[in-house]
């Protein structure tokens, strides 16, 4: 990687070459749908609701629910104060290089990509089984689950490449239909109620037990993505507002309605059978819950809004990898090829980058089952692999890192006000940092000690230390990279960060050749 050139520079043609990311074309209703379709609400109520129940044994899981929207909101009200003084579509990256160190920033920012990619590309790994099972099923068509995912990546590619706000307004759609089925689950659920409309679930001492700790592990995976908000700062209408109004609204959604949902479920199965159940059909739960209340064909319904749910996540994280390509090719961190954006300001060299890491990761995984007999070696679960090994190993890595990147963001919070209060509370300064970042470093902690129960092991085995490895192995090779930077090219090493601050190299500037 060469240094930037010292020749005068202009900003005439620039903008003609390369437009950057849109402008002002986001309003806080487009990133709140972004952000809850990451989230992938009917896929958490069917597959995190029911593992929760299952591996937990406990019915403090819809009051984790809430919990966890406690510690994340405690966490935003630094996060957003931050987010009102830099706008960057690195968010994280940006906040820990300014606030910490850009060593550290750029360690952050490859943890990013690592953690974003994996719940991206996981994704895809129970979305191809679901749907070559559910045609299947219904159809009698037998096809390979990586026949759609490889199908489903062109379609995620096309949309990433095109504005941003097409992303929103399909994902806008499909988040609602999710809503709407979720809340006739929730309704069935009350109309069932085997043993009443019970508020066992709502009973703190459900919560504050043994279980707690594992309750929030399985629970915080549902919120990954609410953090998506600064990603879009830069096309955000109006970023010192929208992110912030974003992200609030983000989390009280997602946690009022999940807990609600959760508790919903408890009530329809029953309190007392509800842990048994999920552990005898899992994810499958709900749809059996539903054959058996409303009949087969609103079943199906769900099932293909199910998909759908996983598209619209899959969707979302893809917008998210794409703009972390973005900043960092714009700022130096990686070729600046990255930071190429279309004339409709999506950053398509972002989004093709991310889409043949996608087909990369899933060929790795349909040679590893298919041809070196990885799935037989599951045996009566064979059928099971992409569930198993890429869905299962993929998104809990990517939770683990971002919970990570959370906690550090928290402390970055700290060092950047410790310069300049900039007018602001004790409390937006220090202390709710402070909380929620011991509060989100024990989740991590938690996460760490329970990894090979989510990854469904009864003994640790090489993933177990493998998976965790690669967000480690990512944050000292971005840390020695930054320090090569500073020796190579201190120009590039400052603007770590600062990429969309007045006068920095990554503007949209072009060499002009002096005469």
């Amino acid at each position: 990687m060469s240094a930037p050139s010292t020749a005068p520079r202009s900003e005439t043609t620039a903008a003609e070459h390369d437009p950057g990311l849109s402008r002002r074309t986001l309003g806080v209703p487009a990133i709140t749908l972004m952000i809850i379709a990451a989230s992938a609400p009917l896929t958490v109520i069917a597959g995190g609701v029911t593992t929760s129940f299952a591996v937990t044994e406990s019915l403090g899981v819809p009051l984790g629910f809430l919990l966890i929207a406690v510690i994340l909101t405690v966490f935003a009200v630094g996060y957003t104060a931050m987010g009102r003084h830099i706008t960057n579509a690195g968010a994280f990256y940006a906040y820990i290089s300014q606030g910490l160190a850009r060593p550290l920033g750029v360690g952050a920012s490859l943890i990013a990509l690592v953690s974003y990619n994996a719940m991206q590309v996981g994704i895809y790994g129970l979305f191809g089984f679901q749907l070559s099972m559910f045609l299947e099923a219904k159809f009698g068509f037998a096809s390979p689950w990586w026949l759609w995912i490889l199908l489903c990546i062109v379609v995620v590619g096309v949309l990433g490449v095109n504005r941003v706000d097409l992303s929103a307004k399909v994902l806008g759609v499909l988040v609602g239909l999710e809503f709407l089925v979720v809340i006739l689950f929730d309704i069935v659920s009350f109309g069932a109620a085997p043993e009443g409309a019970s508020a066992a679930a709502l009973d703190p001492t459900a919560l504050f037990g043994p279980a707690l700790g594992i309750i929030l592990v399985f629970g915080v995976a549902a919120f990954m993505g609410f953090e998506g908000a600064a990603i879009y700062g830069e096309e955000a209408k109006d970023p010192k507002r929208t992110v912030p109004r974003a992200t609030y609204a983000a989390i009280a959604i997602i946690g009022i309605f999940y807990a609600f949902s959760a508790w919903a479920f408890s009530v329809g199965i029953g309190p007392s059978a509800i842990v048994g159940s999920s552990q005898e059909f899992g994810p499958d739960l709900m749809f059996v819950f539903m054959t058996d209340q409303t009949g087969v064909i609103v079943s199906d319904i769900m099932t293909l809004l199910f998909l759908t749910s996983l598209f619209a996540s899959l969707q979302a994280f893809h917008n998210a990898v794409a703009r972390y390509f973005f900043s960092l090719g714009r700022e130096g961190v990686l070729p600046a090829w990255f930071a190429r954006t279309s004339r409709a300001g999506a950053p398509w060299a972002g989004s093709v980058a991310q889409t043949v890491i996608a087909v990369i990761v899933v060929i790795a995984f349909v040679l590893g089952g298919e041809v070196f007999g990885g799935a037989a070696g599951l045996g009566d679960s064979a059928f099971l692999f992409p569930v198993l090994t890429m869905f299962t190993w993929l998104t809990n890595t990517g939770a683990m890192g971002l919970v990570l990147l959370m906690a550090i963001t928290a402390i970055a919070v700290i060092g950047y006000f410790a310069r300049d209060r900039r007018g602001l509370s004790i409390w937006v300064t220090v202390i709710a940092p402070a909380v929620s970042g011991a509060a989100l470093l024990w989740v991590f902690i938690m996460i760490m000690q329970n990894f090979p129960l989510m990854l469904g092991q009864t003994e640790p085995d090489a993933t177990t230390f493998l998976l965790p490895g690669i967000v480690f192995a990512a944050a000292i090779i971005g840390i020695v990279w930054a320090l090569v930077m500073r020796s190579r090219s201190p120009q590039q090493y400052a603007q770590i960060g600062h990429g969309t601050e007045p006068g920095a190299y990554g503007t949209k500037l072009v060499d002009v050749v002096p005469e």
